[in-house]
């Protein structure tokens, strides 16, 4: 059993690469909106009992979902530099680890120009009610731009990341110009090979 990670800024496709990539294999998709969406509605975003019960549903269905040995991706926007985010990524993950399970990442990377195109796709919107104010969803892609959502393919700058980035397969996706189907079947047959860490595919000119 497996548990995909598909990290990445807002609007970079996370849900709609994963929604392929199940449609196409094993894998469920739970992206974060599944509980950010229903927690919204009852206690607004950001108060307490929203950030309580949102790590909290997250962390049982992960958990479920080792116990079931069911292959499932979850869709994160991690800060690669808090070391918080790093630490909460890892107690994720921890029934996977401990009912032997495999934990891969598929990061996907694309320009604000083409993720702020995205941030208005339908399908978005139709799953991610807290995005139609489409001038504040906007304006949230372009104020995460201060935070770091991807990895240096230099590798020169270092972050909080790293050795958890090191200890797991790790797949790293530019998805300008490609389609979510092709990202997805790129992303299939990286784990279907069982390729090492730190692997990068380009688009297409």
């Amino acid at each position: 059993m497996r548990l995909l990670l598909i990290i990445g800024p807002p609007a970079v496709g996370k849900m709609t690469v994963g929604r392929e990539i199940a449609a196409q294999s094993d894998f469920r998709l739970f992206h974060n909106h599944h509980t950010i969406e229903p927690l919204v509605e009852v206690f607004g975003y950001g108060t307490e009992p929203f950030n309580i019960l949102n790590v909290e549903f997250r962390r049982r269905v992960i958990e479920e979902a080792a116990r079931a040995k069911l292959d499932v991706i979850f869709s994160y926007v991690w800060n690669l530099q808090e070391p918080a985010d790093t630490a909460y990524v890892e107690q994720l993950v921890t029934p996977f680890d401990h009912a032997d399970g495999e934990v891969w990442v598929l990061e996907l990377t694309a320009d604000l120009e083409t993720r702020l195109v995205r941030n208005r796709g339908e399908s978005r919107l139709a799953a991610k009610p807290t995005k139609r104010d489409l001038e504040w969803s906007d304006g949230n892609v372009r104020r995460m731009e201060k935070y770091q959502l991807t990895t240096d393919p230099t590798g020169s700058t270092p972050t909080a990341a790293d050795g958890f980035l090191t200890r797991h397969p790790h797949l790293r996706i530019d998805t300008r110009g490609l389609p979510a189907h092709e990202v997805a079947r790129l992303a299939l047959e990286w784990l279907n090979q069982g390729r090492g860490n730190a692997t990068q595919a380009r688009p297409r000119p």
